[in-house]
């Protein structure tokens, strides 16, 4: 019997250094967590897009525009239809973001993929239904408004929200929220005493 326990229980040295592996792995999970700011994601604040710096020049241009007073970035980047579709979309597409900026794979031109331009499409169209349906308006605009199945808002909006951004070079002079600095103070202490 006592051979049979032996067997099923591992001895107890691996159980000790399965106790430390996962905690280390759990502690560098809760780092990675933390220092990330991944919580932020959660939120609908605009000053979570400038976490990765090189968003920089979309928050600025979004910032001066007139959508600053009435929309946030998740008002018109992620679907409203139902919650699941909304946290799935932030998920994968966080995810993706997440990837490309830890594997430095973000290109120098930000273009929104396929699936954000459907995203964006649908919130157009869903913010300002009551001016594609306003007869007043539509008298004169009547050959573009009617098309939006075929068109996107931004063929002919092309400044809005963000205007012609194309590179962190675009906006040079871009001001974003003050990110703090991403080195531990106890760090930096020890660097500037040197």
């Amino acid at each position: 019997m006592k051979q049979l326990i032996k067997r099923i229980i591992p001895p107890p040295q691996w159980q000790v250094a399965v106790v430390i592996m996962m905690g280390a792995i759990a502690g560098l999970a809760f780092y990675a967590f933390y220092s990330s700011k991944a919580y932020s994601y959660l939120s609908d604040a605009p000053e979570t897009c400038v976490n990765c710096h090189i968003m920089a020049p979309q928050y600025a241009t979004w910032q001066h525009s007139s959508h600053r007073e009435v929309a946030n970035c998740n008002d018109c980047h992620v679907p409203h239809d139902n919650i699941f579709r909304t946290y799935y979309f932030k998920a994968m597409d966080g995810a993706r973001h997440a990837t490309m900026f830890t594997l430095r794979l973000e290109p120098q031109n930000i273009f929104i993929k396929e699936a954000g331009i459907g995203v964006v499409q649908e919130n157009c169209i869903r913010c300002h239904s009551n001016l594609i349906t306003d007869s007043k308006l539509l008298v004169q605009t009547e050959t573009f408004h009617h098309k939006f199945e075929e068109r996107l808002c931004w063929e002919c909006h092309r400044e809005v929200p963000h205007g012609r951004v194309k590179s962190l070079s675009s906006t040079p002079y871009a001001r974003v929220p003050m990110l703090p600095s991403p080195v531990p103070s106890w760090l930096n202490e020890m660097i500037n005493q040197k």
